[in-house]
């Protein structure tokens, strides 16, 4: 395997990533990146997003809204996808080890992992929507 170089620039990438919760999309890490490095570019901020992945140093998320999310968290766990707000939490719950075995039974190939996400309504959004009907009534 090719060793890969130090860049400062990927090592800042990962930092700012693993600083946040919010499973930021590559253009929303690319505006607080930006502070640090002004002239980096965000097709420098993809490459080095997707080869992170590639690493397996962080993990890439599809929650159907069309954008890539990054997590740095890579270990087994699951997500809560606002349908108001769109923001993405993660689920202090432990994950159910159990569920591979239950689909490698169903399956003739090799089951390796899964991924769950949970999709509904956050608290704060719950609790603006209950306030704001309450005002309108």
């Amino acid at each position: 395997m090719k060793t890969l170089k130090y860049s400062r620039q990927r090592e800042s990438i990962k930092n700012a990533l693993a600083r946040r919760c919010d499973h930021p999309t590559a253009d929303a890490l690319y505006a607080s990146i930006r502070e640090e490095f002004p002239n980096i570019s965000l097709g420098t901020v993809y490459r080095n997003l997707n080869l992170l992945v590639e690493l397996g140093e962080i993990q890439k998320l599809n929650f159907g809204d069309g954008a890539d999310h990054f997590d740095s968290n890579t270990s087994n766990h699951y997500h809560f996808v606002c349908r108001c707000c769109r923001q993405v939490f993660d689920l202090p719950m432990l994950p159910v080890e159990e569920i591979n075995s239950l689909a490698q039974r169903s399956y003739a190939g090799r089951i390796e992992g899964h991924t769950t996400t949970f999709f509904g309504t956050c608290s704060e959004c719950l609790e603006n929507n209950s306030h704001e009907l309450a005002q309108t009534s």
